[in-house]
């Protein structure tokens, strides 16, 4: 990693308190904390591994004992991302909670081939190179997300 990695201080949540503050920074966006968004951020947050939309459609559906349709899922996914609470893993089709929510950086993921693991890592360097590139060719980079595709250390 380049020496201005992890250079911005962040605290990495995990349960209820990554629930509650992912509710605090969705409402201070503007948007609305409903039941259903909570359920679908914490059925996400509980994975340490991306999950897809109809994952989390048939978990919920199984503890709610009533059909959750994956496109109601999808839309609220899409919120979670626009709103920097969630990232997309692309190559998988699969979302992963940010555990810290209101941290605004670009997305890089190293996604193991073999387990599916998908680490998120943070590098202030990479992200300036990429959005320099971009910038150089006079496009303006939104949302930049960089997938290395691999072996984890566990499958090698």
């Amino acid at each position: 990693m380049g020496k201005d990695a992890h250079s911005h201080a962040h605290q990495e949540l995990h349960g209820n308190t990554l629930v509650e503050a992912a509710g605090r920074a969705l409402a201070s966006a503007g948007e609305q904390w409903t039941s259903m968004r909570e359920a679908v951020f914490a059925e996400l947050a509980r994975h340490d591994r991306p999950v897809s939309a109809y994952d989390i459609a048939d978990n919920l559906s199984a503890a709610r004992g009533k059909r959750v349709a994956p496109n109601s899922v999808y839309r609220i996914l899409d919120v979670f991302v626009a709103n920097n609470l969630a990232m997309r893993v692309e190559s998988a089709n699969a979302y992963l909670a940010n555990t810290h929510p209101g941290c605004a950086h670009d997305c890089i993921f190293l996604v193991c081939d073999e387990c599916g693991e998908a680490a998120h890592v943070d590098d202030e360097d990479v992200s300036r190179a990429v959005r320099a590139i971009a910038a150089d060719r006079q496009f303006k980079a939104e949302r930049p997300v960089l997938e290395i595709r691999g072996l984890c250390k566990a499958c090698t």
